[in-house]
C-alpha cells in the first residue's frame, strides 16, 4: 500500500473520540481507525523506513493504571523512530492535524549528566545553540521538560542556563490542517523536515 495522505476521516475520528472516549464509540468506529488512521500511518512510515529506520507505531490504548484520567484511548496516533536511547524522530496525527518532532524525550541520570556537561562546554554548548537557532528560524519550536530551578552544580547566571534546565529536548513543527497532509507529498515534506533535524540528532547521540 502506498501512502496517499491522511483522509479527513482520520482527523474527524479523533475529533469525535475527544467528545466520546468510550469503548462503545471505539468498537463502533474501529474500522475508521484501522482504515483512515493506522493504515495510512503504516504506509507513510514504510516509505520513510529506508532512510530513517524502522518505526514503532504506538498502541491506541492508554495506560490508566496510575492515571487520574481513566479515558481508555489516546486522542492521537504517534510513531517513533529511535536512533539512540529515547532519541530519534516522531510523527503524529490527531484532531488538530499532523505534527512532526525530533530529539530526546527522556534520559537516565547518567545520560542527562553527559548532556549537561556538553552544554556547559563552550565549544559543544555553542554548537547546540546554533543548531537550535537555525531550526527555530526554519519554523521549529524548541520544547521539552525543564527544571524550574538551576540544576545542581550550575550557576544560575550560566550563559546557557536555559538549556541546562532541560530534562528532555525536542524540536517540533505543526502542519495542522495544511492541504499537504491529505496528499502523497506529505512523505516528502516529513523527509525534508527530519533531514533538517539530523544535525541535532547527531549532536544528542554524540553527547549522551
Amino acid at each position: 500500500m502506498s501512502f496517499t495522505g491522511f483522509p479527513a476521516a482520520a482527523l474527524d475520528f479523533y475529533d469525535d473520540l475527544e467528545m466520546d472516549n468510550t469503548k462503545t464509540f471505539w468498537t463502533e468506529h474501529k474500522h475508521v481507525y484501522e482504515e483512515s488512521v493506522r493504515a495510512p500511518m503504516a504506509a507513510l512510515l514504510a516509505e520513510l523506513e529506508e532512510e530513517f529506520g524502522t518505526a514503532k507505531l504506538f498502541r491506541p490504548y492508554r495506560d490508566v493504571r496510575f492515571a487520574k484520567d481513566k479515558t481508555p484511548y489516546k486522542i492521537h496516533q504517534g510513531a517513533f523512530i529511535d536512533v539512540a536511547p529515547a532519541t530519534g524522530f516522531y510523527v503524529q496525527v490527531s484532531a488538530p492535524g499532523v505534527r512532526v518532532a525530533a530529539g530526546f524525550y527522556e534520559a537516565s541520570s547518567e545520560r542527562l549528566a553527559r548532556v549537561r556537561t556538553a552544554i556547559d562546554d563552550d565549544r559543544r554548548g555553542k554548537q547546540l545553540e546554533k543548531l537550535l537557532a537555525k531550526l527555530e528560524k526554519a519554523g521549529w519550536t524548541v520544547g521539552g521538560d525543564k527544571l524550574k530551578t538551576s540544576p545542581r552544580g550550575y550557576d544560575p547566571d550560566h550563559p546557557r542556563i536555559d538549556l541546562l534546565r532541560h530534562k528532555s529536548l525536542t524540536v517540533s513543527k505543526n502542519y495542522g490542517f495544511e492541504p499537504v497532509i491529505h496528499t502523497p507529498a506529505l512523505t516528502t515534506q516529513i523527509r525534508e523536515d527530519w533531514r533538517a533535524t539530523q544535525p541535532l540528532i547527531q549532536w544528542l547521540t554524540d553527547n549522551t
